[in-house]
C-alpha cells in the first residue's frame, strides 16, 4: 500500500497518525507540506529516521524545490522522485490511503 502525508508534521498529526497505524512495508510518501517531515535537524527528524526501518520512505522532489529546500537536507533513508515516479509508485504499490 501507498501512504500519502500532505501536511505539514508542524502543523497536523497526519504524518504521526500515518507511521502508528501504516503495516509495516507500506511506502509512504510525502508531498506539497508533508515534505518538511523529510528534512534533517527538526524535531519529527527521529520519527522519520526510526520509520525508514519499517516503511519505504519517498518525498516529492518538485515540492522540495519550490519550498527551497535542497536534497541535501533530507534525512538519511528518504528517496526523492519526480511526477513519474510518484506515478510509478500508485502503480506498483496498489492502494493508496490519502492522511489529511
Amino acid at each position: 500500500m501507498l501512504h500519502t502525508v500532505t501536511k505539514s508534521p508542524f502543523e497536523r498529526n497526519a504524518l504521526e497518525s500515518c507511521l502508528r497505524l501504516a503495516k509495516k512495508g507500506s511506502a509512504i510518501l510525502l508531498y506539497e507540506d508533508g515534505v518538511y517531515a523529510a528534512m534533517k535537524g527538526t524535531s519529527v527528524a527521529a520519527a522519520v529516521e526510526a520509520a525508514a526501518k519499517d516503511f519505504t520512505l519517498y518525498v516529492l522532489a518538485p515540492d522540495l524545490k519550490a519550498r527551497g529546500i535542497g536534497e541535501d537536507r533530507l534525512i538519511g533513508g528518504v528517496t526523492a522522485v519526480d511526477y513519474g515516479g510518484f506515478v510509478d509508485l500508485v502503480a506498483e504499490k496498489g492502494p493508496v490511503n490519502a492522511w489529511l
